[in-house]
């Protein structure tokens, strides 16, 4: 197995600074919630900062991973709530 193989494939919910939700992935968690604080993650996280992680999922691959970052986006607020235990 290769360490590209080996490598984490992880969904995460973050809680920005307004209490709205951010949903997205990545192979390094703590790289990224860095690159979101910074205000060079995702254009939705710029001007919500900081944002803080409140729930993320590891799978063993990008299409697994990105197949439940997308079911995730697609849920109701209350039942992302629901989901990382803030309601």
């Amino acid at each position: 197995m290769s360490e590209r193989d080996a490598t984490s494939h992880l969904v995460y919910v973050l809680e920005c600074a307004d209490g709205s939700l951010y949903t997205g992935y990545t192979t390094d968690l703590e790289r990224r919630v860095r690159e979101h604080n910074a205000g060079e993650g995702a254009k939705y996280t710029r001007g919500r900062t900081p944002v803080t992680v409140v729930h993320h999922e590891s799978y063993g691959s990008r299409s697994a991973a990105m197949s439940r970052e997308y079911e995730i986006k697609q849920l109701s607020r209350a039942a992302k709530l629901d989901l990382v235990g803030l309601e």
